[in-house]
């Protein structure tokens, strides 16, 4: 606890100093991700007659795992890269998608992130489309239809960078360098500043100690003893 009373200052410092830097990364250099979502739902097949079918939904659930890989495949991503004119690459766009289902769910959740809100809202829409159109030819069902559709909302707000989330952890990540660096600096300092440390040194008792006297004082004294001869030689 002593060594931290005595490196406050340098402890603050730090931890002050890492969350303006975090900020600042934060709000000017990182660049704002907006997120969007569209939902696929994995049903009966159009053709069927609509009733409940438990054999057919359990199918419909062991089919939603090997859809989820084929949204993402070139088949799917070239097309979408040429609907909407998208000067990326195929590994570029499927970096941008993730694919999720929760477990026992026939709805599956395609959400894309990119710097431009309405971007990302037209990839996850056109993903869907052209997923729903294909999976006709390449499985031979017809069992995909659009739940929702991505909108962009008045004010969208991007998922990332979270300043404040980040500022929490650099103050965390800052508190605790700056009280490493104050150790550290205790440890690595050898000089001599009390008589326990004279003691704790040459491994010897201390039999007395002799007091600060600071130099105004002896001044001072010095001058008041020249007065005093001067008035002393002056009534002589």
């Amino acid at each position: 606890m002593q060594t931290l009373r005595k490196r406050m200052t340098l402890i603050v410092l730090i931890t002050v100093a890492a969350m303006v830097l975090s900020g600042a990364v934060s709000f000017f250099v990182l660049t704002p991700i907006y997120q969007s979502s569209t939902q696929l739902l994995v049903n009966q097949s159009k053709n069927d007659q609509p009733v409940y079918n438990p054999s057919e939904i359990q199918t419909n659930l062991q089919l939603i795992n090997t859809y989820n890989v084929i949204i993402t495949t070139p088949r799917i991503l070239d097309k979408v890269i040429t609907d909407l004119n998208l000067e990326m690459t195929v590994n570029q766009l499927k970096d941008k998608i993730s694919v999720q289902s929760a477990k026992d769910s026939q709805v599956v959740n395609i959400t894309v992130q990119d710097p431009d809100p309405n971007q990302a809202a037209a990839i996850a829409n056109k993903v869907a489309e052209v997923f729903e159109g294909d999976i006709v030819d390449l499985m031979n069902v017809d069992n995909v239809n659009i739940l929702t559709k991505a909108e962009v909302g008045a004010k969208a707000s991007p998922v990332k960078p979270q300043p404040l989330l980040n500022i929490a952890i650099a103050a965390v990540v800052g508190l605790m360098l700056g009280v490493g660096i104050a150790f550290l600096l205790e440890y690595l300092d050898n000089t001599v500043k009390t008589a326990e440390d004279i003691e704790k040194l040459l491994e010897l008792p201390m039999l007395g100690a002799v007091a600060n006297i600071e130099d105004q004082k002896i001044q001072r004294k010095v001058n008041s003893g020249r007065s005093a001869r001067v008035r002393s030689e002056q009534v002589g």
